[in-house]
């Protein structure tokens, strides 16, 4: 997997909510209702990700936040394959 310039990180930037593309990787907080939320939310990160054979580094910090931090570890930074893991995030968080 390639990973992307500049350019491409930004285009791609413009199809996902509220990341921000911090030190080789995207980020993105998420603030849920409950800390059963925080986990399910985790879980179904999981299921998604195991699928694409790609995994995120996530983070249950107080009770009811999940940091997520996506980056092609073998590649050395964003991919593709991020952005797309970023946008099946979003659309499970909805």
């Amino acid at each position: 997997m390639n990973l992307l310039n500049p350019e491409e990180i930004t285009k791609g930037m413009h199809e996902i909510d509220d990341w921000f593309y911090v030190d080789k990787s995207l980020e993105r907080e998420f603030k849920l209702k409950t800390f059963a939320d925080a986990l399910a939310f985790i879980i179904k990160i999981g299921i998604e990700a195991e699928k694409m054979d790609h995994h995120p580094d996530l983070l249950l910090h107080s009770w009811n936040k999940v940091k997520v931090t996506l980056s092609t570890h073998d590649a050395g930074g964003v991919t593709e394959k991020d952005i797309k893991l970023a946008q099946i995030i979003d659309k499970i968080r909805l």
